[in-house]
């Protein structure tokens, strides 16, 4: 059996025999990736299948010890870039990468990977077909790519050799492949979590055969080119994805990869947690591709020795106010009004719907743990029980004496109904009153929250979303920037409520300027305290991954980021 832990994450597995390679490894899930191509995916399973065949300049190694699995190491780059070994400047602007030899795409006949392929990857993040969603990531940090987007977007989505065009003819100028091996890199400012973005899908090396297509085309999903340790032999949308190992792979060029099952096959459209319970229960599967283990089998899992509950690092979910809402006189903008809001919600409820402590942990400030910038504290009830009768003389003090009335749209799947109830019994306890809003088309994240006009009309008051940053560590550019810096709110922001607070984002600022990841963590600390003085949200747990897998895995490791196992790491008994 697998080196796992009953209930939190084990720090490895020491010495122990992994288990037997080859064979064929058998995912279930229910949904397709949202995009195939490494410039657009962004959700957690559509990044564990490209981990398999595209590679980055850095990533993450797959572990069963959290820090272990977090830490950024060296993948095509043959080491992390520091000013002691030439790699970076010492006015921390300017990256000289140098790519290890023998990694090679599986064309024919074979080639190596080079420079201007990782140009390729991350100028093709902000295509006017499918832009990134993390584009900003590169736009922010890297010289010259704000301008080389903003002509992109005006090229013809339509047309992939009218994209390709742009490409070779509008260079971003801090992007310069000097030679085959070496990217140099030029940054507008330093940013200690540079190496953190480059371990993104998202910048990926893209081979010169990406330019015939449109991005993520369905032309583009029947050419994927591989150069990790598996190729997509077949896929059938909607139904499978059958990978097979890549021939020009080889384990002496990939410091965190491996090629242990000789077939993965990923069979779509298990529509219920239960039914992919079943499943690995058998044994007619080995892995959940993207549905969790339900939360009514994990009191008899907990023994288990193929269950797992893995760390986590994410402010999920949290209650969000809308700042700008017209209603109640504008309460909600005011800040002695969600304080006393903030009184009001019993954490341990949330607890114990999401299947008690060793399953998610009461959070008292917006910056979970392991991520950069945590530190414990409760300006609100540390207790997280709530207390309704500060809430009531809190908001008597602020001028409402009789209350609120809220919308309260929220999202029907999973735990969220039972969510919204408990806040709202919360709340009447305080005298305020929340008219709940099923999510029925779901919009919740499409337009409800995302459209500044709704918010402005009040359209909504409070509603209860989750954010999980794109990565771990060093990450404030992935939890504080993009939900509380009020200078980007707009269409599609996620700073939801429109929140803006000067001296946030005056820390943000200097955190985003910090030389190295010491300094920047205590400026994020700073902005934590500030955002928790102004009760901009409600954080309410972090969750942690319950996950199983089949009694013939007999090795398995963690990827945090995609919540899952590693697909290529995996072995049998």
């Amino acid at each position: 059996m697998a080196c796992l832990a009953a209930v939190l994450l084990a720090a490895g597995c020491g010495g122990e025999d992994r288990g037997v390679t080859g064979g064929t490894l058998r995912v279930a899930g229910a949904s397709d990736v949202d995009h195939l191509d490494t410039a657009s995916v962004y959700t957690t399973w559509g990044g564990l299948l490209v981990h398999q065949f595209a590679r980055t300049l850095f990533g993450y190694r797959a572990s069963n010890d959290f820090q272990e699995a977090v830490t950024v190491r060296p993948d095509v780059a043959a080491e992390i870039p520091t000013v002691r070994n030439g790699g970076l400047s010492r006015d921390g602007l300017t990256y000289t990468i140098r790519l290890r030899g023998g990694v090679l795409w599986n064309t024919s006949p074979p080639r190596e990977v080079t420079a201007a392929d990782f140009v390729r990857g991350i100028e093709r993040t902000c295509n006017p077909a499918l832009p990134s969603g993390a584009k900003a990531y590169y736009i922010e940090t890297i010289a010259g790519m704000a301008e080389f987007c903003a002509g992109y977007a005006r090229v013809d989505p339509r047309s992939a050799a009218a994209m390709a065009r742009y490409r070779r003819t509008a260079k971003v100028p801090g992007l310069v492949a000097r030679d085959a091996r070496t990217l140099v890199i030029r940054l507008n400012r330093p940013a200690s979590d540079f190496t953190s973005l480059l371990a993104l899908e998202f910048a990926a090396a893209a081979p010169a055969e990406y330019d015939r297509y449109i991005p993520d085309s369905p032309a583009f999903r029947r050419h994927t080119i591989s150069d990790g340790p598996y190729q997509i032999a077949s896929y059938t949308p909607g139904k499978a994805y059958v990978l097979e190992k890549n021939p020009t792979w080889r384990a002496g060029s990939d410091p965190i990869r491996e090629q242990n099952p000789d077939r993965i096959e990923i069979s779509l459209g298990h529509q219920s947690p239960d039914e992919v319970q079943r499943l690995l229960e058998s044994g007619a599967a080995d892995l959940s591709w993207d549905q969790p283990v339900p939360a009514a089998k994990i009191p008899e899992l907990r023994d288990d020795p193929d269950f797992a509950i893995m760390e986590g690092s994410a402010l999920d979910p949290y209650l969000v106010f809308n700042t700008l809402s017209p209603r109640n006189r504008g309460a909600l903008g005011r800040t002695d009004v969600r304080r006393a809001i903030s009184y009001a919600v019993d954490k341990a409820a949330i607890v114990r719907i999401f299947g008690g402590p060793d399953i998610a942990e009461i959070l008292n400030q917006v910056i979970p743990p392991h991520s950069i910038g945590h530190q414990e504290f409760a300006l609100y009830p540390p207790s997280g029980r709530g207390d309704p009768g500060k809430c009531r003389n809190l908001l008597a003090g602020a001028g409402y004496p009789h209350g609120l009335t809220l919308k309260f749209p929220y999202r029907l799947s999973g735990d969220h109904p039972q969510i919204a109830r408990s806040v709202t019994g919360d709340l009447a306890a305080c005298g305020i009153r929340a008219e709940l809003e099923p999510d029925t088309d779901g919009a919740f994240y499409r337009t409800t929250l995302v459209t500044p006009a709704r918010a402005r009309a009040g359209k909504w008051d409070i509603a209860v979303p989750g954010w999980v940053p794109d990565w771990y560590g060093n990450n404030g550019r992935a939890t504080i920037v993009p939900l509380f810096d009020g200078r980007h709110y707009g269409p599609n922001s996620s700073d939801y409520g429109g929140f803006n607070d000067p001296e946030v984002n005056r820390l943000i600022d200097h955190a985003l300027d910090a030389r190295d990841a010491d300094a920047a963590a205590g400026y994020w600390a700073q902005a934590d305290h500030r955002i928790m003085e102004d009760a901009a949200v409600v954080p309410l747990v972090n969750q942690r991954t319950p996950v199983f897998h089949s009694a013939r895995v007999h090795g398995a490791r963690y990827m945090p980021q995609y919540r899952a196992y590693d697909l290529n790491q995996v072995t049998f008994s």
